[in-house]
């Protein structure tokens, strides 16, 4: 019986060595793992170092040739700080970076893991993707390898390598915590869309490296960092990068043209939610919520309630799907969309324009006069400005230093007169204005907060 407790007791004793052995060796064939694919991509990261002119208040005194006579120009400088990686496209090597790292930048230095040092060019720039895509010259730099970011799933482990704080060639670990995220844009010009959200833990000057999987793939950039909610509540570990395969496609137009087109159909959407099925007839797909005044899908016939269940014989589940089969095909491009209307399935021919920017809003632009920017009243631009007419236009940019900015006139505000004539629309706008001189003085109703006011432009 001793003899049978004692071989038992081996038998377990064993059973738990085996057990942590078995532990031990996967721990360490993840360790090792992390490490080769930080040893692949880490050569091809550098940091880059942007510096542009500064704009203060006091800069709107040197536009007077007096002051300028006398005091000579201003010397104001800022340097931003970012991370960028090596690609190859084409047999020439290319350096990717978010383009808010470089904006407006007179000069750009990268640097390498070896400490060496090159001044940069931009090539072209991508603001909807935040991507900018530079190049240098006499650099020998190694190339990261590219993955594919569609075959990312939740769970999945994740690198994040970059300059956060200024301290070179830092490595982060965490998992995908999310995919698709649309995010709004810091300045309120828009979203991000289609972002990876991650928790492997992104800082300032992480901006633009790679967030990398397992294998030693770049499979996004990194962009957006999540800090607290609107609400004020301090928030840790959100995190958010652009898929590598959208700048896939940016990169080779920004190589070839320097600028990255996408087509538009001209309708605000969102996925069938369970239950709309009963109203619809169908259970997935794109519905339009709204569609944009003048717009493709406006003269193909498109209206609020369709869904969009296929383009081009290709089914669509969701909003997310329609937007990405839509926006890189080729400008001009003539598409078929199925379409689930009252019930009933029809096709509908759409021949796709350019997408505007990010910042207008989806909105059409009208006549820029007296420094000031308007657009028509959108979705987009009601929440972000907290809007609450649908007609007049909308001051989304006002000139410093034009008669606009010194009568008071903020972006946001909400012209619906000029000169005591009602103005609905951007076409309203246009055609009063048109007939109005720069110097012209000028009467504008102005709706602010929910309030209505009178500001003249002298």
């Amino acid at each position: 019986m001793r003899r049978l407790l004692a071989l038992g007791l081996a038998v377990v004793v064993a059973g738990a060595a085996l057990a942590q052995d078995v532990q031990a060796l996967i721990a360490a064939s993840g360790q090792a793992a992390v490490k080769a694919a930080i040893a692949r991509v880490a050569p091809a990261v550098v940091k880059v170092e942007a510096t542009r002119r500064a704009t203060t208040w006091w800069d709107q005194f040197f536009q007077d040739p007096f002051f300028r006579r006398f005091f000579g120009e201003p010397e104001t400088t800022q340097t931003s700080l970012g991370s960028g990686f090596v690609v190859e496209h084409l047999g020439r090597k290319y350096i990717l970076t978010n383009y808010h790292v470089v904006e407006k930048a007179v000069s750009i230095v990268v640097t390498a893991q070896s400490g060496d040092s090159w001044p940069a060019q931009v090539v072209g720039t991508d603001d909807l993707l935040d991507l900018a895509v530079l190049v240098v010259d006499g650099a020998d730099l190694p190339a990261a390898p590219l993955g594919d970011s569609d075959a990312l799933e939740i769970g999945d482990w994740v690198i994040a390598i970059g300059n956060p704080l200024g301290f070179s060639h830092t490595v982060t670990l965490g998992i995908v915590s999310a995919l698709n995220r649309d995010v709004p844009r810091p300045d309120g010009s828009g979203y991000f869309r289609r972002m990876i959200q991650t928790d492997a833990a992104i800082n300032p000057g992480n901006s633009g490296g790679p967030l990398v999987n397992a294998y030693g793939e770049v499979v996004g950039m990194n962009t957006l960092i999540a800090r607290r909610t609107e609400s004020g509540i301090a928030v840790e570990g959100i995190n958010f990068a652009v898929p590598i395969n959208e700048i896939k496609v940016a990169l080779a137009q920004i190589v070839e043209q320097g600028r990255v087109t996408r087509a538009w159909l001209g309708v605000y959407i969102q996925d069938v939610i369970p239950g709309m099925e009963r109203q619809l007839g169908v259970r997935e797909g794109a519905l339009v919520t709204e569609v944009v005044p003048g717009s493709p899908a406006e003269k193909a016939g498109l209206r609020s309630g369709d869904v969009i269940v296929a383009v081009d014989g290709k089914p669509v589940r969701n909003s997310s799907e329609l937007q990405r089969e839509i926006m890189y095909r080729r400008v001009g491009e003539r598409v078929t969309l199925t379409v689930v209307r009252n019930r009933a399935s029809l096709t509908l021919p759409v021949v796709l324009a350019e997408r505007p920017p990010e910042g207008q809003g989806l909105g059409a632009p009208g006549l820029r006069k007296f420094g000031i920017t308007v657009q028509d009243v959108t979705p987009e631009l009601r929440s972000r400005y907290g809007l609450t007419r649908d007609t007049g236009v909308v001051v989304t940019g006002v000139e410093a230093g034009s008669r606009a900015y010194w009568a008071g006139l903020q972006e946001g505000d909400l012209i619906v007169e000029v000169n005591r004539e009602p103005v609905a629309n951007v076409s309203d706008w246009n055609r009063i204005v048109s007939q109005l001189g720069e110097e012209d003085e000028v009467l504008l109703t102005v709706v602010r907060a929910g309030r209505t006011r009178f500001i003249l432009l002298r």
